[in-house]
C-alpha cells in the first residue's frame, strides 16, 4: 500500500502551502504563546522532578504543536481524554497548571478538572481511554446533546484491544469522537516498526470504515484545521475520524527512562530542524507580527507564569495521608479497614514521639 502523504500547511522556512486556511494573525499568536507556555513549563517540571519536587515525570517536549493545535479546535462543552504526556493539551484546554502540577506531585487535587470543562484526569494505562471516549461520545448522541470526545493517545496504543473495539464501536454508532494518535515513533523503546506491519496508522480506519488523515503533528496550523475539521464532521453526525500526528518526543520517555539505549542522538536531533516553535517564529516574522523585543516579552511572561504557577504548587500544606483510603470504594472490605487502622495507630504513635 502507497504510504499516506503527510497533510501540511506550513513550511519549515514558515512559508504557506496554501494560504486560504482559517488561520488569522490574532490565532497565529495564540498559538505561539501557548506554544512557548508549555515549553517552559515542561522543561521546568524536568527540572522539578531532578530536584525531587515531583515524581516520574512524562515530558512532551517536541510534541507541542500536536497538543496545543488539536486543544484549540475544541469547543467549550467537547470531553477530552488525555494521557499522561498530553497536559499541554489540558493546559490549553483549561486545566489549571497548578493543578497538573499537583497531580505529578501525586496528590488528588491534581484530578480535579476546573468546573466548565470536561477534562478527565489522565490516563496512565494505555489505551483504556479510547473505548472511554467512543463511550462518551455516544452518550452525547443519545442525549442530542453537541458535544464532541477528542481521545489522545500514542502509537504504542494502537497494538492494543482497547483501540480497535473503541473504533469499531465509534464507527458502528457514528459517535462523534476524533481519535488523536501522536505517533512519536516510539512505545517507550519499541520503535514503530515493532508495534505494526502497516505502513501508517491512519490506514487501519480502513477496517472500521472511518475517515482518517495523515497529518505533519509538528505543524500547528495542519493540526488545528484537521481537528476542527474532524470535530465539526463528527458534531454534524458524519461520524468519527483517526488523525495520525507524527511528531516525536526530543527527550526520554519518561524521566526513568535512558532513550540511549534504543536511539541515536542524531535521530532526535534530526527532528529539531523540524521544531514546531521556530517553524512558527518564522511564519510570524514573514508576517512582520514577530520581532525579538517582542519573543522576549512573550518568553519572560511565560517564564513568570509558570514560576508562579510552580511556587503557589509548592507551597500548599502537606497533604493527609488517610485520604488514600477515601473515595476509592463505597464500602471498604475487611482488608481495607484493617490497612486504615493499622495506619491511623501509627501516625498517632508518630505524632506523640
Amino acid at each position: 500500500m502507497e504510504q499516506q502523504r503527510l497533510f501540511q500547511i506550513l513550511e519549515l522556512d514558515g512559508t504557506l502551502r496554501d494560504d486560504n486556511m482559517v488561520i488569522n494573525e490574532k490565532l497565529a499568536m495564540e498559538m505561539y504563546k501557548l506554544l512557548v507556555l508549555n515549553r517552559i513549563f515542561d522543561r521546568k517540571l524536568v527540572n522539578m522532578q531532578r530536584k525531587g519536587q515531583i515524581g516520574t515525570y512524562a515530558s512532551f517536549e517536541g510534541q507541542e504543536a500536536s497538543q496545543v493545535g488539536s486543544a484549540m479546535a475544541l469547543l467549550e462543552q467537547d470531553w477530552m481524554f488525555p494521557t499522561y504526556r498530553d497536559h499541554a493539551a489540558m493546559l490549553t484546554f483549561g486545566y489549571e497548571m497548578v493543578k497538573i502540577i499537583w497531580y505529578w506531585m501525586g496528590r488528588i487535587e491534581g484530578c480535579i478538572p476546573p468546573n466548565n470543562r470536561n477534562i478527565l484526569p489522565p490516563y496512565v494505562p494505555i489505551a483504556t481511554q479510547i473505548p472511554q471516549a467512543a463511550g462518551a461520545a455516544w452518550a452525547s448522541k443519545y442525549k442530542n446533546e453537541s458535544a464532541c470526545s477528542l481521545a489522545y493517545f500514542g502509537d504504542g496504543a494502537t497494538s492494543e484491544g482497547d483501540f480497535h473495539e473503541g473504533l469499531n464501536m465509534a464507527s458502528v454508532f457514528k459517535a462523534p469522537v476524533v481519535f488523536f494518535c501522536q505517533n512519536n515513533g516510539y512505545a517507550i523503546s519499541v520503535p514503530l516498526s515493532r508495534q505494526t506491519a502497516s505502513e501508517t496508522i491512519a490506514q487501519k480506519a480502513i477496517a472500521y470504515d472511518m475517515n482518517s488523515i495523515r497529518i505533519d503533528g509538528n505543524d500547528v496550523f495542519a493540526v488545528y484545521v484537521t481537528t476542527k475539521n474532524a470535530l465539526e464532521a463528527a458534531r454534524s453526525g458524519k461520524g468519527p475520524t483517526l488523525i495520525e500526528a507524527v511528531t516525536y518526543r526530543y527527550g526520554p520517555h519518561t524521566t526513568a527512562d535512558d532513550p540511549s539505549r534504543y536511539r541515536s542522538s542524531e535521530e532526535s536531533e534530526s527532528w529539531r530542524s523540524r521544531d514546531p516553535i521556530l517553524r512558527l517564529e518564522a511564519y510570524l516574522r514573514r508576517q512582520g507580527l514577530l520581532d525579538q523585543d517582542t519573543e522576549e516579552k512573550i518568553h519572560r511572561e511565560a517564564d513568570r507564569l509558570v514560576n508562579d504557577g510552580i511556587q503557589y504548587a509548592l507551597n500548599i500544606p502537606k497533604p493527609d495521608p488517610t485520604i488514600m483510603f477515601k473515595n476509592v470504594l463505597s464500602e471498604k472490605p475487611w482488608n481495607i479497614q484493617e490497612q486504615e487502622s493499622n495506619f491511623n495507630s501509627f501516625m498517632e504513635r508518630y505524632h506523640h514521639q
